[in-house]
């Protein structure tokens, strides 16, 4: 009897990202909006589980927790706001160091604004999330320390457990065996649309700069991890592969949840603390987001010869850290959610923040991906404190 090949969400990945760039080389206009419809339907059903997705995870896990998920909250997100007011702070004296020399020329923002339109889908279906992302946080606290705390919560945890598994259940069917298509979809229109193309040939060599110091952020954050969790950490990395990929086509740390949450449980987390910290971080820890904007800005100024001096990127970066948690699950949204900093912090006009979010949704992916499998060094951090507790 003949073994199957198990061909794995992970190359199922890789081979999306390029077939879909090479699909998107000699695809017509209407097999791009064919993808921009599939990729509008399936967004806005994501968007409708996300919310979901958190209160389903998140209650239950600090339910189960008990009387430690309010020291585990305040921990995971102390670290998670270190972790990313640290990747802020290297981003800046990084690029202080470095752009200088590799900045010799302003680029032209007409021709960032005036790129080709975005595709756009066949129509539009509307599927509306019941609650914003932060108010599904909110509550699954509120329900999940009322269980935790009330003598006799067993109706309250039992419909928890139970809704937990019918977000799991749609998760398996439902979303994972069509992430793959979703995100050939996303890498044929990104091809076709040529926008990528046009910001990269002008940042290329800062964009590698922002790359490097994502892969080091990541290394450091395993080293960290492995200390605590006294594992390989490179091995632990490894295996947080499959949502490092899944994020480069999601552009969503909030829609990652699901393969992130599953590769920290094969990395050895508890489930329980898994359950709790990996939907949390999804929301509050952005440290490749917070370094690929701070870079970004920082390049800008530097271009167009405005200050950059570090009391006013302190500043920033502090309120980037706690703004962006703000930001919607949806690719872009951590940018969107830091105009107003930009504006009223780094004095930035409206064409430098339309050349700001040109460049940024260039390499949006990259910085999500930096911040959902960073997330899996927090949570094997946060274990080593709390999982035992959570076993008893």
């Amino acid at each position: 009897m003949k073994s199957k090949i198990k061909f794995g969400l992970l190359p199922r990945i890789i081979v999306a990202i390029i077939v879909g760039i090479g699909v998107g080389y000699v695809s017509p206009l209407w097999g791009a909006r064919i993808c921009a419809t599939f990729n509008n339907i399936f967004g806005q059903l994501l968007g409708f589980l996300i919310p979901l997705i958190i209160l389903g995870f998140v209650t239950p896990a600090i339910g189960d927790i008990g009387r430690s998920a309010g020291k585990m909250l305040v921990a995971t997100a102390l670290l998670a706001y270190s972790a990313t007011l640290f990747a802020g702070f290297l981003s800046y004296f990084t690029g202080t160091t470095i752009f200088p020399s590799l900045i010799t020329s302003e680029p032209t923002v007409s021709a960032i604004e005036n790129e080709a339109s975005a595709i756009t889908p066949y129509f539009d279906m509307a599927i509306p999330a019941m609650m914003p992302v932060m108010t599904a946080l909110v509550l699954s606290f509120m329900m999940g320390l009322g269980i935790a705390f009330l003598p006799d919560g067993h109706v309250l945890r039992s419909g928890a457990n139970e809704f937990r598994t019918i977000v799991a259940k749609t998760i398996n069917v439902a979303i994972i065996p069509l992430l793959p298509f979703y995100i050939f979809c996303i890498f044929v229109n990104m091809t076709v649309d040529g926008k990528v193309a046009v910001i990269l040939s002008t940042f290329l060599k800062i964009i590698i700069i922002i790359f490097i110091l994502h892969v080091f952020i990541l290394v450091l954050q395993f080293c960290i991890a492995s200390i605590f969790a006294r594992r390989n950490p490179f091995k632990m990395l490894l295996t947080m592969m499959p949502a490092y990929f899944t994020a480069l086509g999601t552009q969503s740390s909030a829609a990652t949840i699901p393969v992130t949450l599953r590769q920290a449980i094969k990395m050895g987390v508890s489930e329980d603390v898994a359950g709790f910290v990996v939907p949390l971080c999804a929301t509050i820890h952005m440290s490749g987001s917070t370094l690929k904007i701070v870079a970004c800005a920082l390049a800008i100024l530097i271009m167009q010869g405005e200050p950059y001096d570090i009391g006013l990127f302190s500043q920033f970066i502090a309120m980037l850290g706690v703004t962006i948690i703000a930001a919607p699950g949806i690719p872009g949204g951590a940018i969107m959610a830091s105009l107003g900093l930009l504006t009223s912090i780094l004095g930035f006009t409206e064409a430098q923040n339309a050349l700001m979010i040109a460049l940024y949704i260039a390499m949006d992916s990259f910085g999500t991906a930096c911040n959902v499998t960073g997330d899996g060094a927090l949570a094997a951090i946060i274990d080593r404190f709390f999982g035992k507790e959570v076993a008893k």
